[in-house]
């Protein structure tokens, strides 16, 4: 059999031909042209309640350095690391024999000067009744005066009129001698008596002033008393400090002293004798930065979490303490919060995360934290679509994260439409088809 070729029959062989080996660079092309099909979110406003998360270290409510105002051994150690202990129990005793016998000695003063003071008060109870009996005598010499003045004022008269009767030779010269005799004899006993009351006078100054004498012995006597109590009681609180006692209810967290060790007042420790904490109830320190610290307050909410405890729920609580002023090193203010603890799980100097939910709302531009990629500097940015839908990388600046939401400080704004979650990369230019 015998083939002829044609022209028509050619052509078509050759157009098959291209197009065969043409067709799967030409599917291709079209693939890459073709926009990708992007959901797209709107950047949106809404009121945000801001939250600042920084570091907490958990403290001791109280924790006392226990240090010694005596010097001497230690003779007792009660308590050790570890130890639960109550206000006032007793912690170590330091020996002080040389303050014990100055106490021995204080307490003889005391004795002695409260001797003396019940001597004073005797001598002063006999002056006074020295005073009112010299006092009763000079009253009964000036009634004796007063009675011998009228004797002495009524011879007198019998004399005068007995002078007149003996001058009138009614009576004898001998009556009137014997008138007059009374008479000197009652003046007589007149100046006895007025000298007896010038005695008195002067016994009850005397008595007086010994009375005075008594009193400010007395007064004296007390006065050496009160110092010397006072001196006893210094020396008691002396001896006092030589029991080391807890000052709270607490766990003794550190001890550095052992029985036999001497302790020497004035020779600064580099280390408490014992550290007691009271942990029962803990305070968390946090630091807040100087952006936040305008907008912290008492009360503000916080949320605390802890490595040791991963798996456990997150201690909330509130704020109770604010320092009100920056640290100029650090920049930051401190702010307290306190937890209850009486299951002691929190430990004082263990670490931790604080979020402080701030009071104050603000209205802030959000987007999904799914629309928000991070590079590898951990820079953010969106894919920004616009009307025409093309895309644009755009660098954004983030505020609070809550990891479903994150706010945008700058970068986009509110309406502005960009690229939801997407596994695709996307360049400054390129076209997408944009769902809304």
């Amino acid at each position: 059999m015998t083939f002829r070729s044609t022209p028509t029959a050619c052509t078509f062989l050759g157009v098959a031909l291209v197009v065969a080996g043409c067709a799967p660079e030409q599917v291709a092309s079209e693939k890459q042209s073709k926009p990708i099909t992007v959901r797209t979110v709107a950047v949106a406003q809404q009121d945000v309640q801001r939250k600042s998360t920084q570091p907490a270290t958990v403290h001791a409510y109280y924790s006392a350095e226990i240090q010694a105002k005596v010097s001497g051994y230690v003779k007792e150690l009660k308590v050790d690391i570890g130890d639960v202990v109550q206000a006032g129990d007793v912690l170590a005793v330091i020996d002080v024999p040389e303050m014990q016998l100055q106490l021995k000695i204080a307490e003889a003063k005391v004795q002695l000067f409260q001797a003396q003071e019940t001597q004073a008060e005797a001598g002063l109870e006999l002056s006074a009744a020295q005073v009112k009996s010299s006092q009763a005598k000079l009253a009964q010499a000036k009634s004796e005066a007063a009675s011998v003045d009228a004797s002495v004022a009524a011879a007198e008269a019998e004399f005068n009129r007995t002078q007149d009767l003996v001058d009138r030779q009614s009576l004898q010269n001998r009556v009137l001698d014997e008138v007059r005799k009374k008479r000197d004899s009652e003046i007589a006993r007149q100046d006895a008596v007025k000298s007896a009351v010038t005695s008195a006078e002067a016994d009850v100054t005397v008595a007086r002033a010994q009375q005075s004498a008594a009193e400010a012995k007395l007064k004296a006597s007390k006065a050496e008393t009160v110092i010397a109590q006072r001196q006893l009681a210094e020396l008691q609180v002396m001896v006092d400090y030589a029991t080391l006692k807890a000052p709270f209810p607490g766990i003794v967290t550190d001890r550095n002293i052992d029985p036999g060790d001497m302790i020497r007042v004035g020779h600064p420790m580099d280390q408490p004798l014992f550290v007691v904490s009271q942990v029962d109830m803990l305070r968390i320190h946090i630091p807040v930065p100087e952006t936040d610290a305008a907008h912290v307050d008492r009360g503000d909410a916080v949320t605390l979490s802890f490595p040791s405890f991963p798996a456990e729920q997150a201690v909330t609580a509130t704020l109770t303490r604010i320092a009100g002023s920056l640290d100029p090193s650090t920049r930051t203010m401190l702010v307290e919060a306190e937890v209850e603890n009486s299951d002691g799980k929190l430990l004082p100097g263990m670490f931790g995360q604080a979020s402080i939910t701030l009071s104050t709302q603000v209205a802030a531009n959000m987007l999904p934290a799914r629309a928000v990629r991070f590079d590898e500097a951990g820079g953010a940015y969106v894919y920004l679509v616009d009307q025409d839908d093309t895309i644009e990388v755009v660098q954004v600046t983030t505020g609070v994260d809550d990891g479903r939401e994150i706010e945008i400080l700058s970068g986009v704004q509110r309406g502005q439409k960009v690229v939801d979650a997407h596994l695709q990369r996307f360049t400054t230019g390129q076209k997408v088809n944009s769902l809304n």
